[in-house]
């Protein structure tokens, strides 16, 4: 249990000095201003960046631990507040068993006086929780986008009120070892990822499952019904559960009301953004007492993230997507659910992490997908599923392997006939040929835009 209280007579180390460890460091300073903490980051001082060597100049009370050794550090404190980043692997053979690692999300969870909607899944949960953000600011809530896509929670804590609530993104590294859940818990979906940071994939389930693990049942549960390890999940949880069926091909209209016969549709026409993110947001917004009118008024003030889904233009006649962010099978499957069955063109492949393609394969052989544009890596993996699959069966697919985006996007303007969609959604993260998923993407559309305005 971290307790501010509980903090003063600690010796403390930040651990990993990123947005949320600087964060971290700045609210203990304003509480602590005398006490001496420590600054902990495998980066050397002068690769750090600027703000931060200025902090840490500054600050004559902070012990700095850095540098390829910065782990053996750890013996000399009680508690390691903890960035998401590093793996509990990392640390666990330098740390003492009366030791305590706590983390920021841990901290606000223990301390926040206000309401906490906690939103977690392998994708779709930057998306869900803009969207929730948005709702409830326009229908006047106090309301404040914390975690992975806004602001690192500690920035509010010191001002936070019981009337305040709070949004809050989690990951799975942020939700592991916490002991306390949000009052409102979303979980929209668990697949394989993150096998590098974790023992197993059950492990990082486990990680998952904490969003509902300490719930109590005045707490609302919202899950999505289809995904199995959701729903063994959202069995043990002691909160109210409302259920969310997740839906095929709906992209652009979606009706459920307050129950199914007597309630009035609700139509959205929403281009770009997943219609089970919107189904999340429907729930959290019932659950808070907002009538179906003001969540549709809101939900229609919401901007899509860029890289998610992300409409680019219709060039030559072309429709194309950016969704640069669906860096596994399942998130490039509910892509191609979403957009239905125009996708004549897909981009495919990238880092290999060991991840099956077979259900991908499936889905693609099933839509009417032609022309596959392969990057190095999982790219021809995935084409030899999809032969091996295919074999009996009539369909043709061409598969065009390709070094960089410049000769993926023009391959796709050659190829992709009018009143179709092209679209990015690899399946497979970035590393190898880009830097991360933003820099495929921006390339993506940089190129789309540079040959659509050409001749």
């Amino acid at each position: 249990m971290t307790k501010i209280n509980d903090l003063e007579n600690k010796k403390i180390l930040i651990l990993g000095l990123g947005k949320e460890g600087i964060s971290t460091l700045k609210f203990l300073r304003r509480l602590f201003p005398k006490k001496i903490l420590g600054a902990g980051d495998s980066l050397e001082f002068k690769y750090l960046e600027l703000n931060t060597k200025n902090l840490l100049k500054k600050d004559k009370k902070i012990k700095k631990c850095l540098g390829k050794d910065y782990l053996k550090f750890l013996k000399d404190y009680d508690l390691i507040i903890k960035s998401p980043g590093i793996s509990p692997k990392t640390i666990k053979s330098f740390l003492k068993k009366s030791q305590e690692v706590s983390s920021q999300t841990k901290i606000f969870f223990q301390n926040c006086p206000g309401k906490i909607i906690g939103i977690t899944g392998t994708k779709g949960k930057s998306t869900t929780s803009s969207l929730i953000y948005t709702v409830l600011k326009e229908n006047g809530f106090n309301v404040h986008l914390v975690g992975n896509i806004g602001k690192p929670a500690l920035s509010f804590l010191r001002s936070a009120k019981e009337k305040d609530i709070y949004v809050y993104e989690l990951s799975s590294h942020q939700l592991l070892g916490v002991k306390k859940s949000p009052q409102v818990a979303v979980l929209l979906n668990v697949y394989p990822e993150h096998l590098d940071y974790y023992k197993s994939f059950k492990e990082y389930a486990k990680a998952k499952s904490n969003i509902s693990k300490y719930q109590k049942k005045e707490d609302v549960l919202i899950y999505n019904s289809d995904n199995k390890i959701v729903r063994e999940i959202a069995k043990k949880s002691k909160a109210k559960k409302i259920k969310i069926q997740f839906v095929k091909e709906a992209r652009t209209f979606f009706s459920q009301g307050k129950s199914e016969k007597n309630s009035p549709s609700i139509f959205i026409n929403k281009c770009g953004v997943n219609i089970n993110n919107i189904k999340a947001a429907i729930a959290v917004g019932r659950v808070l007492n907002i009538s179906d009118k003001n969540i549709i008024k809101g939900i229609k003030r919401f901007k899509p993230l860029p890289h998610r889904l992300e409409y680019v233009g219709l060039y030559h006649g072309v429709n194309f997507y950016n969704d640069a962010l669906s860096t596994i099978p399942e998130a490039t499957i509910a892509a191609l659910d979403s957009l239905g069955e125009k996708v004549e063109t897909i981009f495919l492949g990238g880092f290999d992490r060991n991840l099956k393609f077979d259900k991908l394969a499936k889905r693609i052989i099933e839509s009417k997908i032609i022309y596959l544009i392969l990057f190095p890596g999982t790219g021809e993996r995935i084409w030899e599923e999809i032969l091996k699959q295919n074999k009996n069966k009539k369909k043709k697919h061409r598969a065009f392997y390709v070094q960089n985006m410049k000769d993926g996007v023009s391959v796709a303007f050659k190829f992709t006939k009018k009143g179709k969609i092209c679209l990015l959604s690899t399946a497979s993260p970035s590393f190898g040929l880009f830097t991360d998923y933003k820099e495929k993407g921006n390339l993506f559309k940089k190129y789309v835009k540079e040959h659509g305005q050409g001749s």
